[in-house]
């Protein structure tokens, strides 16, 4: 059964860490670009951050991050463990939003999603 089951979410206070995992099956984890997706509420889907697979052709193992998670958020994957992370560190109000998990390959694969609450 093809899937994506994120973990991880929670209420957490402003400058706070929480780390995201995805686990995957089913599929070739390994050869998929792997991505973060985040939808706020009332707003729409956001992109979060990729990270390419190992034998891309342009940018192996590479990741790329919104400019509003830039050096706060890591995105990472162990491909012996088919898991995706996202260590999320000083964590703001406006971080709140269900986080989805995307395999991005020969399917879109998308995780039921994990919801993050930033709160005081």
């Amino acid at each position: 059964q093809v899937q994506l089951v994120e973990s991880g979410g929670g209420l957490v206070q402003p400058g706070g860490s929480l780390r995201l995992s995805c686990v995957a099956s089913g599929f070739p984890f390994s050869s998929y670009t792997m991505r973060w997706v985040r939808q706020a509420p009332g707003k729409g889907l956001e992109w979060v951050s990729d990270i390419k697979n190992y034998d891309d052709q342009t940018w192996p193992g590479s990741t790329f991050y919104a400019d509003s998670v830039k050096g706060r958020f890591t995105i990472s994957r162990d491909d012996t463990k088919n898991t995706l992370y996202l260590q999320m560190n000083s964590l703001k109000a406006e971080d709140t939003a269900v986080y989805y998990c995307n395999a991005a390959g020969d399917k879109d694969i998308w995780g039921q999603g994990t919801q993050v609450t930033v709160s005081s």
